[in-house]
């Protein structure tokens, strides 16, 4: 696989595939050579797929659409076709009939949302990946019985999903994970292996991750003794820093305080020794410590609270911080996306299983077949929904620039929640003003397909955290085996490595929406060329010194932006508890036939979020006379 031959759209690369130019790829929508989980580049929140929005939201346009005709008629159309808007049209097919007429709409070329699939072939063998949500998250502990439901209608089964997951197979290797300290911050590049600590949705068993002890991995920092020996302290002994203070007091205190200022104000941490926390939260929050609360860094395993008078966590947290993270289908929660599809459009893909589904081929020119009860249209942005009270008019403008107008019974908004004050102009001032509070979080999962692991093999890790470095996670591809599937199997083979960065500033001045906002322009404007510099100067700075050289080992690079990416959550340090709720209810007000779905609509990044909001959002709708 070659990623150096590129066209470019907007200014951005996009990777070509089977001969095409992106152009001439997202034209080919009927074709069987339309394939999006095999395109490389930019991929996530791709160009083409935001601009139009962005002429609603930035530039305040109308797409005015009475005087069109009305091509299409339906019982529902859905915006959006994530986890959410794809659930939504399942529960609906369960509450008014497998005979009702649905459309869903979605502005990308490819459907699933954030649970994107990336594939790529290196010398004859498919190597699967996932581009967006990952996994289920603690399902025996979190999942509704809707969310349960319609995992068994799709057919997945969750225990036998968690025995295709090889927890052991890095221990047994000898592999732990690591630290890598960069030159500028710690001075001098160096990677410390066997770390101890545990993690928030860890896959690796406590017992197993070949970590040193605390005393020997901090000694092997690149920090002054000082500062080594009060992380050390931080971790080992049971303080309390807060004292005088109550239960009561502690968590207002730990509510009010960010981790970062906790760790420099309390436990007395100098400021070298506080930034080897820095990015420790940016894979489960998007953001860094200097917008953690401390309270919720608990959450995260982090230190310096074992000594205060403060309650356990919830057993939600708990369960978050202990269940084993090991529901995984190779592509993600992207097969999710891909059972639920040939749940309701068969002739897009064989089988039948949830094992079947992960080397399924799909036929994109099945989506969207006239006569199909069910019918799946991309590259399609809803600019307007209007009537909301009557027979719902819907306005879409298609891959090439022209707009449609359709009508339905119901419509269900399922896309980024803070879109929709800008496409239902109807809507009550308050319940948009709720909705624009939804600014979502920027991040990035890149994949990168490496010659082999023998480099991590070398310095014994398999994945590895970098408080300062653009992607503060590198690690091996989870090692599933599933349904004809099989990971990476020694270290001599090709590998996917998955890497992420989230790219938000740690400016202390400013609230967490203003730098979401920030994050997301210079996301958005950054190009391909200089995204994939930064991932091979990290990794050849990580790995050179045991003969990694990214010129001749890297085999291809699909980067999936998400300037959109996660949905904000309540925050202590920005939020008022009781105001938040408020909103949240707010914003997802039913109005009339319109309905609001999405994982934005609960204001959580989860997939059985987004599956609880639709089934929450189907169940809203009243049927017309």
């Amino acid at each position: 696989m070659s990623i150096t031959r590129r066209d470019f759209l907007n200014g951005v690369s996009i990777g070509i595939v089977a001969g095409l130019t992106p152009i001439e790829f997202l034209n080919a929508s009927s074709s069987s050579t339309y394939y999006p989980p095999s395109l490389t580049g930019i991929r996530g929140n791709h160009p083409g797929s935001f601009e139009k929005a962005h002429q609603l939201g930035r530039e305040g346009r109308t797409f005015p659409i009475d005087d069109l005709s009305i091509e299409e008629k339906y019982d529902l159309v859905v915006v959006g076709a994530g986890i959410s808007g794809l659930a939504a049209a399942r529960f609906y097919q369960k509450k008014y009939g497998k005979k009702s007429k649905i459309l869903i709409l979605d502005n990308h070329d490819d459907f699933g949302g954030h649970a994107k699939r990336n594939e790529f072939t290196i010398n004859g063998k498919q190597i699967i990946a996932y581009g967006g949500t990952e996994s289920l998250q603690s399902p025996k502990s979190l999942y509704s019985e809707n969310a349960l439901g319609l995992l068994k209608d799709i057919s997945v089964d969750i225990d036998e999903l968690g025995r295709c997951f090889n927890r052991s197979f890095y221990p047994k290797l000898g592999l732990s994970r690591g630290v890598f300290f960069d030159k500028e911050t710690f001075g001098q590049d160096k990677m410390v292996a066997g770390d101890p600590g545990r993690t928030v949705a860890d896959d690796i068993a406590p017992k197993e991750l070949n970590g040193k002890s605390i005393h020997d991995f901090i000694n092997d920092f690149p920090l002054s003794a000082k500062d080594k020996e009060d992380l050390i302290t931080l971790h080992e002994k049971k303080i309390n820093y807060l004292p005088g203070m109550n239960e009561t007091q502690c968590v207002e205190y730990l509510s009010k305080t960010s981790y970062r200022n906790y760790l420099l104000k309390n436990v007395k941490l100098s400021e070298k020794a506080v930034l080897y926390f820095q990015a420790r939260s940016n894979d489960f929050f998007a953001y860094g410590l200097e917008s953690v609360p401390a309270l919720d860094a608990r959450i995260l395993a982090l230190p310096g609270f074992d000594g205060l008078p403060i309650p356990p966590l919830s057993p939600e947290e708990a369960a978050e911080l202990n269940d084993p993270y090991i529901y995984h289908f190779p592509d993600g929660n992207a097969s999710l996306a891909r059972l639920l599809v040939r749940k309701m459009i068969p002739q897009v893909a064989p089988g039948k299983t949830m094992k079947d589904i992960v080397l399924a081929k799909f036929d994109y020119s099945k989506l969207d077949i006239p006569g199909n009860n069910v019918r799946l249209r991309l590259n399609s942005t809803v600019v307007t929904v209007k009537d909301p009270h009557g027979d719902v008019q819907i306005g879409y403008m298609d891959k090439n620039g022209k707009l449609h107008r359709i009508q339905a019974n119901h419509s269900i908004m399922a896309g980024y929640n803070m879109m929709i004050p800008h496409i239902v102009k109807e809507m009550p001032q308050d319940q948009k003003a709720a909705l624009a509070k939804n600014v979502k979080l920027s991040t990035i999962y890149s994949k990168v397909i490496i010659r082999n692991w023998q480099a991590f093999a070398k310095l014994g890790v398999h994945e590895i955290y970098t408080p300062k470095m653009p992607y503060t996670r590198v690690k091996l591809d989870y090692p599933v085996n599933i349904g004809g599937y099989s990971h990476s199997q020694n270290p001599n083979e090709p590998i996917c490595l998955h890497m992420v960065s989230v790219p938000i500033s740690s400016d202390t001045t400013q609230d967490l929406r203003t730098k979401a906002r920030v994050a997301r322009y210079k996301l958005l404007t950054t190009p391909f060329d200089e995204l994939e510099k930064d991932i091979r100067n990290q990794l050849q700075r990580m790995f050179g010194s045991v003969g990694f050289n990214h010129k001749k080992d890297i085999l291809g690079i699909t980067i999936n932006r998400w300037a959109h990416g996660y949905s904000y959550f309540e925050n202590s340090l920005y939020d008022d508890e009781n105001e938040a709720e408020k909103t949240i209810e707010t914003a997802r007000m039913p109005l009339g036939n319109v309905t609001i779905a999405n994982s934005d609509s609960g204001w959580e990044a989860l997939s059985h979020t987004a599956i609880d909001m639709a089934y929450r959002a189907v169940s809203e709708l009243t049927k017309k006379a």
